[in-house]
Formats: structure tokens, sequence, C-alpha cells
């Protein structure tokens, strides 16, 4: 079962068993915008206790809060219980819940009015106390009641609010975004890890470069990502970067995301943020050690936003990979062979077409690239070793540093076309390291 039909077929029983049910939220949004919804939320009357009762399958996810999980399959629905909020003491949450018996004092409590829709799953019919209806027809993402207070409750909606408008193409409520403006720093209380799943969600869905003007403009990405704050300014050599500064240039590639993975978008981000503690001029503008100096940055970014290790490491290696496009044409075959191969190689690909497309535009290193990786079956790629350690100690060679020396010259040979057999590569390390 989809999640939409589980939605509904919950909401059916709740109300057949007398109460109050509706869906909300994200998902009544974008209904009412025509676009598929991710997920889809129920909020009732019902207290937690009942909907368990109702659905046996269910699991408590927020018992303080009234929330329960319903699944079916590998669908599943958060169902919540009508309520109001008192005092938040953390920036987060609130420190007790009021259930609530009417949707309206539920619907208060919410972010934007966009979100504070809620639906009659059968007739379609919209409930709005707070002037959604009009906020979707106008474009516009504005607080629900009292902005200033809306983000002291939850400093999170500091973000949200940045990611709606990019998303969505929304403009922000005046006074919305003047409260932004005014409780930017709050961010900063936000864990690492809901500041990063935030962050990565303006990247991936939809409105990226939109998303960091608005994060750029309200004072948020000074205060979470200074090292891309300071590309504003770095002026890059015209002859190669006729679209500006580094900042103009980044934004230009944000702009030509279409949904990407989060590695790649963080990639895209990130791969200059070398360039401004590195830039000087000399005859013309330089930046001598961009990229180490950027994987450098960029680990300390992810490191300081709780990445995996395994993004970290694909994030850092897209950084210190995106300049070797421009040298593909005259690579060795082993060299080139041995770049093509690397993990998620079509992200570095999409890097640098994104990169060149940003800049002048020159698309001759990607299309060779390309063309090379049709060519190249995987077998020629990453062929089977012809020798390995064993051979080698079989033939009397001691283990030792110089192995991995031996092994590296075979390949390359092995890539060249050079040698295509176990006894080529044992009379090749013969001939090289001795007996």
């Amino acid at each position: 079962m989809e999640s939409e039909a589980l939605a509904r077929a919950v909401i059916a029983k709740l109300r057949g068993a007398g109460h109050q049910a509706y869906l909300v939220g994200g998902s009544v949004r974008d209904l009412l915008l025509g676009t598929k919804p991710n997920d889809f939320d129920v909020s009732t009357d019902a207290r937690p206790e009942r909907i368990m009762e109702l659905f046996p399958k269910s699991g408590q996810v927020g018992a303080h809060f009234g929330v329960v999980l319903v699944r079916d399959g590998f669908a599943q629905v958060e169902v919540a219980t009508f309520r109001s909020d008192h005092e938040y003491a953390d920036g987060r949450r609130p420190a007790s819940v009021h259930f609530e018996s009417d949707p309206r004092a539920d619907v208060l409590r919410r972010d934007f009015t966009i979100n504070g829709l809620i639906m009659e799953a059968d007739t379609g019919n919209v409930l709005d106390y707070v002037g959604g209806r009009a906020d979707l027809e106008r474009r516009v993402v504005r607080a629900i009641g009292d902005p200033d207070a809306r983000f002291e409750e939850d400093h999170l909606r500091l973000l949200r609010a940045i990611r709606f408008a990019a998303r969505l193409g929304f403009e922000i409520d005046s006074a919305t975004f003047e409260a932004v403006r005014h409780h930017h720093a709050l961010i900063l209380k936000v864990s690492a890890e809901r500041v990063r799943d935030e962050l990565t969600r303006i990247l991936t869905e939809g409105g990226a470069r939109r998303g960091f003007e608005l994060l750029d403009a309200s004072g948020l990405l000074a205060d979470l990502l200074p090292e891309v704050a300071a590309m504003k300014g770095i002026g890059q050599p015209p002859e190669f970067h006729p679209e500006g500064d580094v900042w103009t240039h980044t934004l230009l590639l944000l702009a030509g995301f279409d949904h990407p993975i989060p590695t790649l978008a963080w990639g895209a981000l990130l791969h200059d943020v070398g360039k401004p503690p590195t830039f000087r001029v000399a005859e013309r503008i330089r930046f001598d050690g961009h990229v180490e100096e950027g994987v450098k940055l960029a680990h300390g970014i992810l490191n300081r936003l709780r990445f995996s290790r395994d993004d970290m490491e694909q994030v850092e290696a897209l950084i210190a990979n995106h300049m070797r496009f421009k040298d593909a044409h005259r690579m060795k075959q082993s060299t080139l062979k041995r770049f093509l191969r690397m993990p998620d190689f079509g992200e570095h690909l999409e890097l640098h077409r994104l990169d060149c497309l940003a800049g002048k535009g020159n698309l001759e290193n990607y299309e060779l690239v390309q063309r090379k990786l049709e060519e190249l079956p995987e077998e020629q790629l990453k062929p089977a070793p012809l020798v390995t350690g064993t051979d080698l100690i079989a033939e009397g060679y001691v283990p030792g540093p110089r192995f991995a020396e031996m092994l590296a010259a075979v390949e390359d040979a092995q890539l060249e076309g050079r040698i295509a057999s176990r006894e080529e590569a044992l009379a090749m390390v013969r001939e090289m390291f001795g007996r």
C-alpha cells in the first residue's frame, strides 16, 4: 500500500470510529499546488492510546507529543493528536503539550501558513484558519501569527523558511524575512545534524541558487558556512571566468542542478572553497594550491556538520579531482584509465560539466572523457591483475615496500597495452627490478 492510500485508509477508520481526522501539513500544500507529496501526515482528535488501539501495528514515535507511526508494508503515516504547545525551552521542542479537540488550535502551533492547511480526505474540502490558501495563490511563505515567536520556538524554522521559498519559488513575507534576519544567530544553537539535513534539502530539493542567495541575504550563510560566504568579492581571471567572482561562479553551478544527490551537491558548493584563502595577484590572479586548501577546508566543514565518513570521502574526492579534467587529453593511458575508474565517477563528470557551464562553457574535456568512457569497456578500465604479491614471493622477492612499486609498474604496462600475460609481467619485473 502506498502512503497516500494508507493515509486515506487511516482517516476513514478514525472517522468510522467517531473521531475527527484530516490530511495535514505539507501533503495538503503539495496537493493544492498540483505536485505529488513525498509523505502524508494525519491529524486527529483521537488520543495516542486510542490510535494505537485502532491500529495494533503502530508504534509511538513521540509519545509526549501525541505522534503515532502507522505502518502497512513499506508505507507509513504519522498520525498526530491535535495539540497546543507551551513554553519552548530549548529552541526545538515545547516543554509541555496540551491535547486538543479543536483542529484550529493544532494549526496555530505550526510554522508557516502554507503548511497550516488541513483537508478532508473524502471531499477535498480544505479548512484554512490562517490564510494559507491565499498565501499559496500569492506564492508567499509567511509565518503563522507572530514570526518572532515562531522562530524563537524552533530555531530550525529559520532555515525551513529559506528552503520552502527556494523549493517552491515563493517570496518570503517581508515581516517573516525581517524576523529571520533579526534572529539569524539563533541557528547556531541548533544541532549540527539538523542544520546539515536542512542545508542538504536546500541544495537538493530545487532552487538551490535561490536558497543560497536567501541564506546570504538573511545572515544565515555567514553563521553556518563562513568559508562559503568568503567567496564573495574574490575575483577570478576573466579569460577563464567571464562570469565574475567565485561566489557568482558557485551560484551558477547551483543553478545548474536538477535535484542532485547530496554528495554531488556539496561537492559543487565547496569545489572552489579553497580559492579565497589562496587568492593572490602575480601578473594575473592566481589560486596556487586552492585544491589542496579546498579539501582541507571542506573536511572541516563536513566534520563540523557531522557528515558520515563515506560522504566526507566522496565530497573531498570531488574537490580533490575537479581540476584534473583539464589534463585528460595529455594523460597516459594508465593514468586516464585510473582516473575514469574512480568510485562514483559519474559525480566527478557531472561536477566538471556544471563547472564548465558556470564559466566559459567549454565542454571539450567533458566530451573527451565521456567519449573515452563509452569506448573503454570495464575489463579494460579495471582488468584482472596479471601478477600478485604471491607471484612475486614465488619468484624469490622479499615482501616489502617495493612490492607496491612493482605491482604499480606492471599495472601501468597492462593498462597501456604493453603486456598482456603473467609471463610478460614477471619478465618486466625481472628486467626493471632485478632477480
